[in-house]
């Protein structure tokens, strides 16, 4: 299952306006004791990396049962953080300090989603 971008990933995700802000939808399923790994990625994402990188949590939380999904589709978490750019983001995941502590996410996820989304435009 996934759970890290490729390299291929991030240069398409830079295809796109490169300084447009977007907002990072992450779907998260955990492997079994990986809550406690995520948290303290998570600890030093909001501590270190996001005010870095100009970024901020808009909403994190726990996934409940899906109303509208097909059979597996349930998700544990929620998390939406918003980036001032694309390249924002993508200078963030090759910091080397990011990677020393990317390791906990990686760790503790057995399946994740990172869509980057994009403000609709009004008319």
């Amino acid at each position: 299952m996934a759970v890290d971008p490729t390299g291929s990933d991030l240069k398409e995700f830079l295809a796109a306006d490169p300084e447009e802000p977007v907002v990072m939808l992450n779907l998260l399923r955990f492997a079994e004791g990986g809550r406690e790994s995520y948290q303290r990625y998570a600890a030093a994402l909001q501590e270190t990396f996001l005010p870095r990188y100009g970024a901020k949590v808009l909403y994190a939380g726990d996934g409940g049962p899906a109303l509208v999904a097909e059979e597996g589709q349930a998700w544990d978490a929620v998390v939406l953080v918003r980036y001032p750019s694309r390249s924002a983001f993508s200078r963030m995941v090759a910091d080397p300090e990011y990677q020393e502590v990317t390791r906990w996410r990686t760790a503790a996820l057995r399946e994740a989603v990172l869509q980057p989304t994009s403000r609709w435009v009004d008319g």
